[in-house]
């Protein structure tokens, strides 16, 4: 077992039992990062999509500054996207948002906005989302003096839309 994999089976177990049975997933792998995971919920009973990560909480996000990461204290977080209708190309954008904090150092926490450099997801005006409290799916939390996972949601960010 993996650094970090009791954490994924936590999490995994966690987004079943708030969203229900996942109808599919997909997995990304970066060089240099763990794979992440993004599960689908739905369609639901009013149409919509729920789009879940698995893989970011793997390890504490650790804030650029910070000269050595602690492996246990510090802010884990998974990604939820709800959208009006299955949207399956914003799986790729999601993992890529997800993998930020390894490839990057950035700290995913409500009130921030990410750029993505692309479309959301095929077609989507949104090149950037906004990063807002958990709606969806209620904190987890993992004692062992490690941060509860945040189940973060995902809004697509109408201020950097295309004309």
């Amino acid at each position: 077992m993996q650094p970090g994999d009791d954490v994924l089976v936590a999490v995994e177990a966690h987004l079943l039992t708030a969203l229900g049975g996942d109808s599919g997933r997909a997995s990304v792998t970066f060089l240099g990062v763990q794979r992440i995971d993004v599960l689908r919920f739905g369609p639901r009973s009013d149409g919509s999509v729920v789009y879940a990560t698995l893989g970011a909480s793997r390890a504490p996000m650790v804030e650029p500054t910070e000269m050595i990461a602690d492996p246990v204290a510090g802010p884990r977080a998974e990604l939820v996207l709800r959208l009006d209708e299955p949207r399956d190309s914003v799986l790729r954008t999601l993992a890529v948002l997800a993998a930020t904090p390894s490839v990057e150092g950035l700290v995913l926490r409500p009130g921030g906005t990410v750029r993505l450099g692309e479309p959301l997801w095929s077609g989507a005006a949104a090149r950037a989302v906004r990063i807002e409290e958990p709606s969806l799916v209620p904190d987890l939390p993992l004692g062992d003096g490690r941060d509860a996972v945040r189940f973060l949601t995902v809004v697509p960010d109408g201020s950097t839309m295309e004309s």
